[in-house]
């Protein structure tokens, strides 16, 4: 028999209930993600102090740094919702997934340029291969490949396969990046904020740092339950109860 719970869950995760939910969420979560942007980008450029070594320049790091957390989590994101789809054969999972890549592509391109900026003055070159940047493009280039792949293909139910196949080959690149400040030698800083023995940066750099990781979250998030909604509608053109929503609006 299957119990209430596992009819709950089918129920969330079929396509008809998920864009519902998305159409009403969506908004409010790009409102609220605006606010807390905005604060955040105010602290970070009034509020905050310059660092006593790189002066004002440090002020980069509150949109660099968030951005390459947020490339690395979008990427588990699209990966679990990929394996979701491939193992489960959950349609919302591959839709979920194909609305994940472009977002978390943009972060990823938004850390490597931002990173550019910064390390002009920090380390007195635009780009060197450290095993941090190396890293985080070949993350660049797994997120335009996942894109790529889903676009080669003509059979869409394939291009789901192929393309699941692709991201949760790519997860082993996750923890080296994560690492490779420990690995290798390195221009790039180590850890300052999740450590064992807790954040080295100041508070008064950690609060809008922080608030601007949530800021993105938030803000992804309805990017992402947009994204999906477009893809349902792509996917699942000619469904009549797809065609009922859409006469609702």
């Amino acid at each position: 028999m299957i119990d209430a719970g596992t009819i709950q869950a089918r129920k969330w995760l079929s396509p008809p209930f998920f864009f519902d939910k998305a159409l009403k969420w969506a908004p409010w979560c790009l409102l609220t993600g605006m606010v807390i942007f905005i604060a955040a980008l105010w602290w970070a450029l009034f509020k905050s102090p310059p660092d006593y070594l790189q002066g004002e320049s440090v002020r980069i790091m509150y949109l660099h740094v968030p951005s390459a957390w947020m490339s690395l989590f979008l990427y588990v994101v699209m990966a679990g919702c990929a394996a979701c789809g491939l193992i489960f054969r959950l349609k919302i999972g591959f839709y979920l997934s194909a609305a994940c890549a472009p977002i978390g592509a943009a972060f990823t391109l938004a850390a490597l340029v931002t990173g550019s900026i910064w390390g002009k003055p920090t380390w007195g070159a635009w780009w060197v291969w450290d095993a941090r940047l190396t890293t985080e493009l070949i993350l660049f280039f797994l997120y335009l490949g996942y894109i790529g792949v889903r676009s080669a293909v003509d059979d869409q139910n394939k291009a789901d396969r192929l393309a699941a196949v692709v991201a949760l080959v790519g997860l082993i690149n996750i923890p080296i990046i994560h690492f490779s400040v420990h690995f290798w030698n390195t221009l790039h800083q180590g850890a300052s904020v999740f450590r064992m023995d807790g954040p080295s940066i100041a508070i008064s750099m950690l609060i809008p740092l922080l608030l601007m990781t949530l800021a993105y979250m938030i803000l992804s998030l309805a990017a992402c339950l947009e994204s999906t909604c477009c893809e349902i509608m792509r996917r699942e053109h000619g469904r009549r109860w797809l065609q009922s929503r859409l006469d609702m609006h």
